[in-house]
């Protein structure tokens, strides 16, 4: 039994698919295919059912996949330890970024992550919550920077900062002279929305406190970028809610249509998440670090307006 043939178990495990999996390891099909069925052989038992469209792992070969997961764990364990004494941190490291994140934070702290760990290779992939949450419990991913609380219980939530929504108003707007807006003032079906799937469309509806009826729309158009929604804003279909930092990156004479929410501020809590495993625990704690130091100070203190990631009505 060696270190290999658990990678490509766990592979095909993730994958449900041998070909996907030797893909995913940079190795032949009939190479990891051998490397498990010599697996097999050794332990005498069949670790999946190849009847099965995708493959299924067995009863047996679900508790040998577990404990190869724990093994693994401990040999990169092994591996950052001998890292740390010298202190040298290397190699690739892998983060999930949910969409309505990546492109106000990502180019923030960039630079300075690769100035502190030129020898780590970053991987950014913009993946949904749900993805990054799957993704590290498959260990597919290092770490992943997504709204909470998630109450997920192999997750390990390390809060970053507070931002708060902000109010994209056009002039022409009913609200477009305020100065500012109320929560009883948003009427979700004037509120142009991202798509399904983003956890930001639905703390909108949870502020909202109501789903949308679209009743008496015309056009019932949702994205999954802010640059859309703001552009179809200001062509007249309606406002929009964005992220503090998304809204402090429009251009200048874009500002006097952004509009702040009156007290108690909805906000969200942007986290910092990662696998109970801790792998790479040092460098997760130097990203934080970076990133905390790259966010205007006023979004590290706690709100008690954090809305929920996940839709509740």
């Amino acid at each position: 039994m060696t270190l290999t043939q658990l990678t490509y178990l766990i592979a095909v495990d993730n994958h449900r698919h041998f070909a996907r999996a030797a893909e995913a390891c940079f190795v032949t099909q009939p190479t990891l295919s051998m490397q498990i069925q010599k697996l097999e052989e050794e332990l005498g038992v069949l670790l999946f059912d190849r009847s099965k469209h995708p493959v299924r792992p067995t009863t047996i070969g679900e508790k040998l996949i577990a404990q190869a997961r724990t093994i693994l764990h401990e040999a990169e364990r092994m591996n950052q330890i001998l890292q740390e004494s010298k202190n040298v941190l290397e190699g690739p490291f892998k983060l999930g970024v949910i969409p309505t994140v990546t492109p106000s934070l990502v180019p923030r702290f960039l630079s300075k992550f690769t100035a502190k760990f030129p020898k780590i290779q970053l991987h950014v992939m913009e993946l949904t919550t749900e993805m990054i949450v799957e993704k590290l419990q498959r260990d597919e991913l290092d770490a992943g920077i997504l709204a909470t609380p998630l109450k997920e219980r192999s997750i390990i939530e390390k809060p970053l900062y507070y931002e708060p929504f902000m109010a994209y108003i056009p002039k022409e707007h009913r609200l477009g002279k305020e100065a500012f807006v109320t929560n009883s003032e948003l009427d979700i079906d004037d509120i142009l929305l991202l798509n399904e799937g983003h956890c930001f469309r639905n703390s909108v509806i949870n502020l909202c406190n109501t789903n949308p009826t679209f009743g008496g729309k015309n056009i019932d158009l949702e994205s999954g970028n802010f640059d859309i929604l703001v552009k179809l804003s200001k062509k007249g279909y309606g406002m929009t809610l964005v992220p503090y930092l998304y809204a402090i990156d429009l251009p200048k004479e874009e500002q006097p249509q952004v509009k702040p929410i009156a007290d108690p501020k909805p906000t969200r809590e942007i986290s910092l998440v990662y696998s109970r495993a801790e792998l790479k625990i040092k460098v997760i704690e130097e990203l934080a670090r970076i990133i905390k130091s790259s966010v205007p100070e006023k979004l590290l203190e706690s709100s008690e307006a954090v809305l929920s990631p996940v839709q509740t009505v």
